[in-house]
C-alpha cells in the first residue's frame, strides 16, 4: 500500500527575481589598512585569483565579496550585516588589529545581537553568528545591507522593488519605525530603514546583484529613464529608486545588475579558516565552508 505523499510548503523556497547579493564596492585609501581590518580582523579572505594588485582588492565572504578600489574613501549610508562563526575568536582578532589601526575611524563593540565594527574609513558592519532561523544554512556570508532612508520612503521603495525588479518586498516595523525589507537572495536582504538623521551625500559606491529575469526589469527601467550605464551583454546599471506615482527619487545607490547567465555567477570563492596558523597547523583545515553542515 502506497504511503501518503508528504506535503511541502513550496513557497518557502521562493526568492523572487533577485537571486544573489554578489558584492559591495566601496573605495579605500590604503590596502595595508584594509588588510588589517578585513583580512586579519574580520577573518575574511583576499581573492587569490582576481585583482591581486594594488589598484583594487577583492575580499571573499562566503559566496559574496567586498570590492575595495584604492581611491577617495566611500561611505555606505547604512550598515552591512555579515555572518561569521565564533564571536570570541572574532573579538580577539579585532582586538589584535586595534594597534595597527590607531588614528583611523576603526572601532568595535559587542552587543546582544552581535559585534558592531567600524572600518578605518567609517563604514559600519554588524557581525552575527550563524543562526538557521535568521540566516538559513549560511555559516559565513553577507546577509544584508540596511540603508538609512528618509521618513516616508519605505512604502514606495518596497513597491519599486516589487513592480520593477520582481523582488518580494514588504514594509515591516523594526521597533524604531517602518522599514522596507527586500529579498535579494537566499536569506539575503536589503533593508531600507527610515530615520530622522540627515541624509548623507551619495558618493558613488555600489552594490551588485544577480537577477534571473534580466530583460524584464531592463525594459521597465528604460521606460522610466533610469538606466545609467549599458555595461555589456550581461550587465547594466541604474542609480535611483523612485516613487512610481510621483517620480520622486526616494533613495540613490548604484545597482550593478548582472544576469544569472553572467560568466561569474556562482563562481567558487576561496574562504580560509582564520583559526589556522603556522604555529598550530592542522592538516586539512585550511579552508572553511560557507554553509552549515
Amino acid at each position: 500500500m502506497a504511503s501518503p505523499e508528504k506535503k511541502f510548503d513550496r513557497t518557502t523556497a521562493d526568492i523572487g527575481n533577485i537571486v544573489n547579493l554578489g558584492h559591495i564596492n566601496v573605495n579605500i585609501t590604503d590596502q595595508r589598512l584594509g588588510t588589517h581590518y578585513y583580512i586579519s580582523g574580520l577573518g575574511l579572505t583576499r581573492d587569490p585569483f582576481l585583482n591581486t594588485g594594488v589598484r583594487i582588492m577583492w575580499v571573499n565572504v562566503g559566496m559574496s565579496q567586498f570590492h575595495l578600489p584604492t581611491g577617495e574613501p566611500s561611505y555606505l549610508r547604512g550598515t552591512t550585516g555579515l555572518v561569521i562563526p565564533d564571536r570570541a575568536a572574532l573579538l580577539e582578532r579585532l582586538n589584535e588589529v586595534k594597534k595597527h589601526l590607531e588614528g583611523t575611524k576603526f572601532s568595535f563593540r559587542e552587543t546582544n545581537d552581535g559585534v558592531e565594527a567600524t572600518c578605518p574609513w567609517g563604514n559600519r558592519i554588524t557581525v552575527h553568528e550563524p543562526d538557521p532561523a535568521r540566516f538559513g544554512r549560511v555559516r559565513l556570508g553577507m546577509a544584508y545591507i540596511a540603508f538609512d532612508v528618509r521618513p516616508g520612503t519605505a512604502k514606495g521603495i518596497a513597491r519599486f522593488y516589487r513592480e520593477i525588479m520582481g523582488a518580494p518586498a514588504q514594509v515591516i516595523e523594526n521597533g524604531k519605525g517602518p522599514q522596507a525589507k527586500v529579498e535579494v537572495g537566499d536569506h539575503q536582504y536589503y533593508y531600507f530603514r527610515e530615520t530622522d538623521a540627515p541624509e548623507a551625500r551619495y558618493d558613488g559606491h555600489h552594490a551588485q546583484i544577480y537577477i534571473a529575469d534580466f530583460s524584464g526589469p531592463h525594459k521597465k527601467l528604460s521606460d522610466l529613464g533610469l538606466i545609467t550605464r549599458e555595461f555589456d551583454a550581461y550587465e547594466y546599471r541604474f542609480n535611483d529608486i523612485i516613487d512610481l506615482d510621483t517620480r520622486e527619487v526616494l533613495f540613490t545607490i548604484e545597482h550593478e545588475t548582472r544576469a544569472q547567465t553572467h560568466p561569474m555567477y556562482g563562481r567558487p570563492l576561496v574562504n580560509r579558516n582564520p583559526a589556522q596558523t603556522n604555529r598550530d597547523y592542522k592538516p586539512g583545515h585550511d579552508e572553511i565552508s560557507w554553509a552549515l553542515s
